[in-house]
C-alpha cells in the first residue's frame, strides 16, 4: 500500500524531496511557504486516511523551501480521530519512499514545566510514549526487515546536531528568548488532562504534553529518517484543583496563530542552512 500511495504521488510531481515536514495544530503556515507547489487533498491520494480536526486541513505539499526540495503535511492523523496507531504514522513511510532523509515534527503543546510561558517554542529532545508503554505502538505486528528493524532503539530519537543547528537558528533569528528544551509526552486525548494527570506527567520528567508526533517519530527512526521535534506550547496546563481555567482547543488555535509566524522563520532559516549536508 505504502508503495502504490509513493508510485502515485511520484508520478504526479517533478519533486523529489530530501525534507518531511509535519504541521501541527494552527501551523499549516509552513507549507503555504512553499514555492512551486504541487498540491495533494488528502481525498486524493488512494489509501490515505483524512484529517477530521480543526485547524489540520488535510493536504500533502511537494514544493520547494529556500530552494530546497520539502513535502509538508499540512495536517496529521490522530488514534482518537478513530485510526490505528500505524495508520496515523503510516505517511512517514510514503516520505521515505519519495526520498525524505530528515523530518522536522512540529505540534501544539500544553506546558507542564512551570518555567515554560505561552508562546515559548519547545525543541524535543526526547519523548514519553503513554499509549505505548500500554502496547499501542505503531510498530506492533509483522515486522519489514526492508524498512528497519524488528527491536528500534529510541534512545537517540532526537537528533543532536539538528538540535543544534535550530539552536543557532533561533539566535539569529533573536529568538533565543522564546526557546526551550525539553520532554514531549503523548497521551491518547482527544479529552485534555485532569490535575492529577499533570502532575502525574510531571513526575515522569514530562515538559509538555500532546496528543500526537510519538508515532511518527517513532516509524521515521524505524526507517532512518533524522529528526528534529518542535512544540509549540500554546497553553499551561491546569494544575490547581481550585482553577477556573479549562483548556480549549480554541486558546490553542489563537497562540499557535500568534506565534505561527516565528516558528515559520525558524523552519526555513533552518532548512536554508541544513540543505548542504542533506
Amino acid at each position: 500500500m505504502v508503495e502504490a500511495i509513493a508510485k502515485f504521488l511520484l508520478e504526479k510531481t517533478k519533486h523529489r524531496p530530501k525534507i518531511g515536514i509535519i504541521c501541527g495544530s494552527g501551523l499549516g503556515g509552513i507549507a503555504d511557504k512553499l514555492e512551486n507547489q504541487d498540491i495533494f487533498p488528502y481525498e486524493t491520494i488512494p489509501s490515505f486516511p483524512i484529517s477530521t480536526v480543526a485547524g489540520h486541513n488535510g493536504r500533502l505539499v511537494f514544493g520547494t523551501l529556500k530552494s530546497v526540495a520539502a513535502v509538508c503535511m499540512k495536517g496529521r492523523f490522530h488514534p482518537y480521530e478513530g485510526y490505528e496507531v500505524w495508520q496515523c504514522a503510516m505517511p512517514i513511510r510514503v516520505m521515505k519512499l519519495v526520498g525524505v532523509t530528515t523530518l522536522i515534527v512540529t505540534n501544539a503543546a500544553g506546558g507542564i514545566n512551570s518555567n515554560f510561558k505561552v508562546g515559548d517554542i519547545m525543541l524535543i529532545k526526547d519523548h514519553i510514549n503513554v499509549p505505548g508503554m500500554s502496547g499501542l505502538n505503531p510498530l506492533r505486528g509483522r515486522n519489514d526487515e526492508r524498512l528497519g528493524p524488528r527491536f528500534l532503539a529510541m534512545n537517540r530519537a532526537y537528533n543532536l546536531d539538528l538540535m543544534k543547528l535550530l539552536k543557532n537558528c533561533a539566535k539569529e533569528l533573536k529568538l533565543s528568548d522564546h526557546l526551550q528544551e525539553g520532554v514531549y509526552c503523548m497521551v491518547g486525548g482527544p479529552s485534555y488532562e485532569t490535575v492529577a494527570e499533570v502532575k502525574a506527567l510531571h513526575a515522569l520528567g514530562a515538559d509538555a504534553v500532546g496528543m500526537s508526533t510519538v508515532h511518527e517519530v517513532i516509524f521515521a527512526r524505524h526507517c532512518n529518517i533524522r529528526v528534529l521535534g518542535i512544540s509549540l506550547i500554546t497553553n499551561k496546563c491546569v494544575t490547581d484543583y481550585e482553577s477556573n481555567e479549562e483548556t480549549n482547543h480554541e486558546e490553542v488555535m489563537e497562540v499557535a496563530n500568534k506565534r505561527a509566524t516565528d516558528l515559520e522563520n525558524l523552519i526555513s532559516e533552518f532548512v536554508f542552512k541544513i540543505k548542504d549536508v542533506i
